[in-house]
């Protein structure tokens, strides 16, 4: 079930990220979309397409930015807990969000890698699921 808001923030006492409705399905239910606006000026807005993976239990998600940025990245949920990567040469990324026992909050982080060996933590995201009224 797909929430009808859902809110993202770095810190979750302060700014947030908004989008309505930040998760749709694209027509024939393929697809599903993740839409991302910001308030932080040197974080981006976007667009995320999410499909299914190569390998079973995973998923594709391709990432469009307002900076006219592309990235491809992996993705799994398993046991609670959703990560995303991608791995290219000099910018590995990774994030990894544990989900709430109720559903209503994913809590994590990015990290940052140069070679996929070294992490450096980026920034914390949230993101928490409110209803439909807020």
């Amino acid at each position: 079930m797909l929430p009808n808001v859902l809110r993202s923030s770095r810190n979750p006492r302060r700014r947030r990220e908004h989008a309505s409705p930040p998760l749709f399905w694209l027509e024939g239910r393929f697809f599903l979309a993740q839409r991302f606006t910001n308030e932080f000026p040197s974080a981006p807005s976007g667009l995320a397409i999410i499909g299914l993976g190569a390998d079973p239990e995973t998923f594709t998600q391709r990432y469009y930015d307002s900076r006219g940025v592309t990235r491809v990245y992996q993705m799994t949920l398993r046991d609670a807990v959703w990560t995303l990567w991608r791995e290219s040469p000099g910018f590995w990324q990774r994030y990894r969000g544990a989900i709430s026992e109720n559903g209503s909050t994913i809590t994590g982080a990015w990290k940052t890698s140069e070679d996929g060996r070294e992490w450096r933590h980026d920034f914390g995201l949230t993101y928490i699921k409110v209803d439909a009224a807020v």
